[in-house]
């Protein structure tokens, strides 16, 4: 008689749901917090600096120096590279920014929240509709208006230097796992913006040029390899790549993404950082500090009259920028998130509900660096039209940054009491408890501690009883003496 088969008994419900903007762990979290630092200060700097150039181009008697210094000319013209102080800006600077997201983009595919592919699915997939959604938004408003179609990929970026400035200037405690969670949509945001770079923006190719670009790049793969170290030996190979990349056609920030790729990222044994972690905390101050905001100086220098700006909301080319940004990334973040989360069964963290995530989706509408590149590189031939789409992306981060700031202030009690929370150290380990509440030890530690507490309040509450009956005693005695005899 064969034996009865035995069903296996479902699942607990816990287990078919995971955590969306869970908490991350320890390395990660301190990794995201030392990255979010720099970023916060380099976004100040690039707020300063984008101002400085508002300013700069927008004062009558300053205007034409201003002009003056972008378009001065400088660097070896028989090497191809006498360009302009802008030029240098965007094509030079701007590779170390993203030498920087390269490298961040290897570390978070080897060592970080990318790894995982069920964890990478959510900011991947927001990033791919942040970007998808808001070139929609530009087509059919470009479209609408009979406007050219080649900004499209001008909303599509999310400045996360801006963006983490905005929060420093408002003062909000976004939870560790939000402020994660956009600076790994940035990251996927730049490499797929570079990307696009890469593909539409190449209008000629020189392959000698190329095939030396390809072949110093795999020297310095294969000095890294090796483990051969020395700034001397990379930064001036380095500097070939760059060259021999612009020189191919190709833009030059593409040379900046390879070798960021290229460094490795995940630690062996015996180290307490990879070498891609140990160049990047070297090169991200100079990137945020340095790069970015000299960038935007050269960059947001645009005319800033009641005419201009009129321009910015009747012409289809930056309506739809600034309907991209603020509308489209919006949607598309937020959206992407939500179907993500719904067809994978993640919920969200403790405390957080979908507003705060709409909150960061607004955020993110603040492109800025990589949408201003875009621009002049969609509109190069015209010179009018880039002005006014640069114009537009000032206005679409500007009402991202405000509409994001309302939407965050309002939840900011609850984020102060989830940052307190995160961060507290009762033990004074150097470790938030709340990685250690399952430890032991971690509890054998508070016990030592409250009982030494409890010994010091023991010890002032004999004290203050002996102080007390001292006083009395004192009393005592002066009132037996004022009864006594003259």
């Amino acid at each position: 008689m064969p034996e009865p088969r035995t069903s296996t008994p479902p699942r607990p419900a816990a287990t078919l749901t995971r955590r969306a903007f869970g908490r991350l762990s320890l390395p990660e979290r301190r990794f995201v917090t030392n990255a979010l630092r720099t970023e916060t200060v380099g976004g100040v700097l690039l707020l300063l600096a984008a101002i400085s150039a508002l300013f700069w181009a927008n004062v009558p008697v300053l205007h034409d120096s201003y002009e003056r210094v972008g378009h001065y000319h400088l660097g070896p013209e028989s090497l191809g590279l006498h360009l302009s102080v802008a030029h240098w800006a965007a094509d030079g600077l701007l590779a170390i920014f993203f030498f920087v997201a390269g490298t961040e983009l290897k570390r978070e595919l080897v060592d970080g929240d990318l790894k995982d592919p069920k964890a990478a699915v959510l900011p991947v997939v927001a990033a791919l509709c942040g970007m998808a959604v808001p070139a929609v938004v530009y087509v059919v408003t470009s479209t609408a208006g009979h406007g050219s179609l080649d900004g499209w990929a001008v909303p599509t970026a999310t400045d996360i230097a801006f963006a983490l400035a905005v929060l420093a200037v408002i003062g909000t405690s976004l939870p560790s796992a939000l402020r994660a969670f956009l600076l790994t949509l940035a990251v996927v945001d730049d490499l797929f913006a570079i990307l696009i770079i890469a593909i539409f923006f190449t209008d000629r190719i020189d392959f000698a040029a190329l095939g030396g670009a390809v072949a110093a790049l795999a020297v310095f793969w294969l000095l890294l390899r090796k483990g051969v170290r020395g700034w001397f030996v990379y930064v001036p190979l380095a500097l070939v790549i760059w060259g021999l990349m612009y020189n191919s056609g190709v833009h030059a920030t593409i040379a900046g993404v390879a070798m960021g790729l290229m460094l490795r990222c995940h630690r062996r044994e015996g180290e307490e950082r990879s070498p891609g972690e140990r160049v990047e905390h070297l090169v991200r101050p100079l990137s945020a500090g340095l790069a970015v905001p000299l960038f935007a100086l050269f960059s947001a220098g645009v005319s800033v009259s009641g005419p201009a700006l009129g321009e910015v909301f009747t012409k289809p080319e930056p309506l739809g920028v600034v309907l991209g940004l603020f509308v489209g990334k919006t949607i598309g973040v937020f959206g992407g998130t939500w179907l993500t989360a719904r067809f994978t069964r993640a919920s969200l963290g403790d405390e957080l509900a979908w507003a705060d995530v709409f909150a960061v989706a607004t955020l993110a509408g603040i492109g800025f660096t990589v949408s201003l590149l875009i621009g002049e590189l969609a509109f190069e031939d015209d010179a009018v039209l880039t002005n006014t789409v640069k114009a537009a992306v000032l206005t679409g981060s500007v009402i991202a940054a405000v509409l994001a700031s309302v939407l965050l202030k309002v939840r900011n009690a609850k984020y102060r009491r989830l940052y307190d929370a995160e961060n507290r150290d009762d033990d004074l380990d150097g470790v938030p408890d709340i990685y250690e509440e399952d430890e032991p030890e971690y509890h054998l530690r508070m016990a030592a501690i409250h009982e030494r507490k409890a010994a010091e309040h023991r010890r002032i509450a004999a004290e203050k009883a002996a102080e007390r009956r001292r006083l009395a005693e004192v009393s005592g005695r002066a009132g037996v003496d004022e009864n006594g005899p003259a």
